[in-house]
């Protein structure tokens, strides 16, 4: 069983599946030292955990396709695979029955804090397939105009969590326990919306 994960960079994506990752009902098998990334854009001078496991896109580790979504894992539960290019997929994906969790700000947020994270400098995961910050701007447009687009097209099957306990319990997932907290979308400035 696979959740889906798509959100424009600088949609805060990443933190959303950092605040369910840890349920003993996903398998974790894709996390190395290697897959992760800290900065500190929310709290200048103390870097957090943002980037953790493996994700799925052009020039990065593992491609998008079918075919390399188990290739990160060898353990047990569900497995999340995320990629940037599934917001122009959505409507083949949502035929594999898996759920679909995109992650949605506006293009000008998600760009100032991808910037504000590093940008081309963040270490995992890599972004040289974006070229550069025009390419990127374009990006992020169509990835949330794709995105927003299914969710208008399929809204009798879309659901909006208001936190990740809410995202947990429709994923039929366990909350993270030992390190969960509760991670309150709205007052992040995001918008989280599932396809199931």
């Amino acid at each position: 069983m696979y959740i889906l994960f798509t959100g424009a960079p600088g949609s805060k994506w990443s933190s959303v599946v950092k605040n369910i990752y840890w349920s003993d009902d996903i398998d974790h098998s894709d996390y190395s030292k290697a897959r992760t990334y800290y900065h500190d854009a929310d709290t200048p001078g103390r870097k957090h955990l943002m980037h953790i496991g493996a994700y799925f896109d052009p020039g990065m580790e593992f491609r998008p396709t079918r075919d390399n979504w188990d290739l990160p894992f060898s353990g047990k539960g569900k497995r999340i695979v995320k990629s940037h290019t599934f917001a122009h997929e959505l409507d083949d994906l949502k035929n594999l029955g898996h759920p679909i969790v995109m992650v949605y700000r506006n293009d000008y947020e998600c760009l100032e804090w991808w910037k504000l994270c590093g940008e081309f400098k963040i270490t995992y995961p890599n972004y040289q397939h974006f070229v550069d910050l025009d390419r990127m701007w374009e990006h992020i447009q169509h990835e949330n105009r794709d995105t927003m687009q299914f969710i208008k097209d399929n809204k009798d099957k879309i659901h909006k969590p208001k936190d990740n306990v809410d995202l947990c319990r429709l994923l039929d997932i366990s909350f993270p326990d030992s390190k969960g907290r509760i991670h309150n979308y709205a007052d992040k400035g995001i918008q989280v919306y599932v396809y199931k």
